[in-house]
């Protein structure tokens, strides 16, 4: 241990390797030129005394100054502090949902999709793993809930799991298309609410937040806590460049059922804004169904003749319905018919309908993955909903509104 000098304070210090060192201060010494209050100063080759005013302006020149560099600082401190909070970064992953749609959404972020293989064991049992360091980052799985739904469910609870288990920050789902959403309520004795169940699988595995693409019902959201934001984007708002680009003669949005009301609504107020269409009308058909895929009857609720028609709903199952309703407007004597929904699932005979029905066009969102059929249908457009979920998703990363994506 080094000894204290005399005359000197012992104090510690830290060295830049971490030791602890002990160290002296020097003795203080007297020096009248430094204690006094009128320290001289060279001007004009002369010895000039300052003045109280001049020490004073000095004295606040450098407490200005000493301000100055603590914001400065400070400002420093809480950059750092924000650039620590997000070092982890932006991590995109996919499951087998839809491949296609996750590369897209990563071209359009600027970064690679996350390295992992999904498939399955020799027994049927999906396997997971994850060939990428998750630890601390903002991670997003992207993975609808398509056919083969319960495949597509199951390695989106183990991808969620994986990535909390691997210690990721925060783990958001991105979830297109919601399988299950139909089953939202109980419609007879004895059946499950599935969309609020498959709500509470994915909260177990430990969710922090929910992004999807016009959800059956809006009340899906309620399914889960309010620890897990859900962010419920609207489609229309790619259909309506779609549709405000066409030569549109008396256009009315019509709504292939009671529920779709509030749906259609929206899409006539987003097309009469963004393209100046006062005149769209709106027009609602009630149908009664006989059984489960199967239309009873309906009932057209609005004029149609002579107009522009385009059907809106949220998703085309075995498009019965779609296709029932463009040939009720057409009898109602619409001009033309088009449709359009965020979701095309085309199950059965839906693909053969469309490019059998009375509508000029039908138009899907690419939120489930395509295929030949589906390619070789004349009257069925695919627009892609990527560049609407990578701006969701870049928003939710840099804790940007989510609400100004649709004004």
């Amino acid at each position: 241990m080094a000894s204290i000098a005399a005359g000197g304070a012992a104090v510690l210090s830290f060295c830049d390797d971490d030791k602890m060192s002990i160290g002296t201060t020097p003795a203080p010494t007297t020096n009248a030129a430094t204690t006094s209050k009128t320290t001289p100063t060279r001007k004009d080759d002369k010895v000039v005394p300052l003045t109280t005013q001049d020490n004073d302006e000095l004295l606040l020149a450098t407490s200005e100054l000493s301000i100055h560099e603590q914001r400065n600082e400070q400002r420093l401190e809480k950059a750092t502090r924000e650039a620590k909070k997000h070092a982890g970064g932006l991590k995109l992953f996919s499951g087998n949902g839809n491949l296609a749609l996750a590369n897209e959404i990563a071209a359009i972020l600027g970064i690679h999709l996350g390295k992992a293989t999904v498939g399955k064991f020799a027994d049927g049992e999906i396997k997971v793993m994850i060939h990428e360091n998750v630890r601390g980052r903002d991670v997003f799985i992207i993975q609808p809930t398509c056919p083969p739904v319960n495949d597509n469910l199951m390695e989106l609870l183990l991808m969620v799991s994986t990535m909390n288990r691997a210690s990721a920050r925060r783990v958001t789902v991105v979830i297109p298309y919601y399988g299950y959403a139909r089953q939202d309520r109980k419609m007879q004795a004895r059946v499950p609410i599935s969309a609020a169940d498959v709500a509470r699988l994915l909260e177990a595995m430990g969710i922090d937040r929910v992004i999807s693409v016009d959800l059956h019902c809006g009340q899906i959201q309620g399914f889960f806590g309010p620890r897990v934001p859900v962010d419920n984007l609207e489609g229309g708002v790619v259909g309506i460049d779609h549709f405000g680009a066409k030569d549109l003669h008396n256009p009315v949005v019509v709504s292939p059922d009671a529920g779709g009301v509030y749906r259609a609504k929206k899409f006539k107020e987003g097309m009469a804004a963004k393209y100046e269409m006062n005149d769209i009308g709106l027009a609602m058909i009630i149908k009664q169904r006989a059984r489960a895929g199967v239309v009873d009857s309906m009932d057209l609720v609005g004029d149609v003749a002579d107009c522009d028609c385009i059907l809106v709903d949220d998703m085309i199952d075995t498009a019965g319905t779609l296709c029932k309703a463009a040939q009720v407007l057409k009898d109602k004597g619409a001009r033309r018919v088009f449709g359009f929904a965020s979701h095309g699932l085309l199950s059965g005979p839906g693909n053969d309908r469309i490019a059998n029905s009375a509508m000029e066009e039908c138009v899907i969102l690419n939120t489930i993955p395509s295929d030949e059929s589906r390619e070789a249908n004349e009257k069925l457009t695919q627009l892609s909903v990527a560049p609407l979920l990578a701006k969701a998703i870049f928003n939710i990363h840099a804790k940007k509104s989510i609400s100004a994506l649709f004004k």
